[in-house]
């Protein structure tokens, strides 16, 4: 079984539209697959319960089939930073407790391609002393990191994949997300942004998604690659 965790450059920066895009690649594999979402903010009620439409995004591409809970144990209604969030209705988060939780769903569900997606970016904080990284760390997982390909993504991809690391864990890949249409209008300029990031990122890049109209799975998938994990 292999496992991952994903991470962005920010929050917005196509992290849900690149797990599930893995995901649905790996089932046109006919592998098995997991997709997990422990901690989502700005989710909504449907039926009663909090929903968040990225981990419901996550869910649809997880086979064999696993319940909502399963894929998002942590829900929060307000879209704001998770601690926060915790913080406004007296639900603390503890990244001992999230890496704990996670290592039990591993264990008893073991899937042939699992896909963490960690919320914003990689020292997205959970409280005082914890951030979203401490769960990849104590879970001691690989590394995807998904870049919002725009204007000062150079910086943060950098940035973030030195801290990435600096934790001492792997970084496996990276795949790209066009968040800004003006950021690809220009060919030439956008190659060479792409070579930048291949280059100094030093690691296997999975694919490059197109700014996308109406955003899927089966989309992006087209323009996602598992060869190089």
């Amino acid at each position: 079984m292999s496992a991952f965790f994903i991470t962005g450059t920010d929050t917005d920066a196509g992290k849900t539209l690149v797990t599930s895009g893995l995901l649905y690649t790996a089932r046109q594999q006919q592998l098995s697959t997991l997709g997990l979402k422990p901690v989502a903010s700005g989710s909504k009620r449907i039926n009663g319960h909090l929903r968040n439409s990225d981990a419901l995004a996550l869910q649809q591409q997880s086979v064999p089939a696993v319940d909502y809970a399963t894929v998002n144990p942590i829900t929060f209604e307000p879209a704001i930073a998770p601690h926060l969030a915790a913080l406004e209705v007296g639900q603390p988060l503890k990244a001992s407790a999230i890496a704990h939780f996670l290592s039990e769903t591993l264990r008893q569900s073991p899937r042939d391609f699992t896909l963490i997606e960690g919320a914003g970016g990689w020292r997205v904080p959970l409280n005082d002393q914890d951030d979203f990284c401490d769960v990849a760390i104590a879970l001691e997982l690989p590394v995807i990191l998904v870049v919002g390909l725009k204007l000062g993504c150079l910086n943060h991809a950098r940035l973030t994949a030195e801290a990435i690391r600096a934790d001492g864990l792997l970084l496996a890949g990276w795949a790209g997300s066009v968040v800004d249409p003006l950021f690809a209008a220009d060919p030439t300029r956008f190659d060479a942004n792409i070579a930048h990031l291949n280059a100094k990122l030093a690691a296997p890049c999975l694919g490059i998604i197109p700014h996308l109209a109406l955003p899927d799975a089966a989309t992006a998938h087209r323009y996602l690659s598992l060869e190089s994990l």
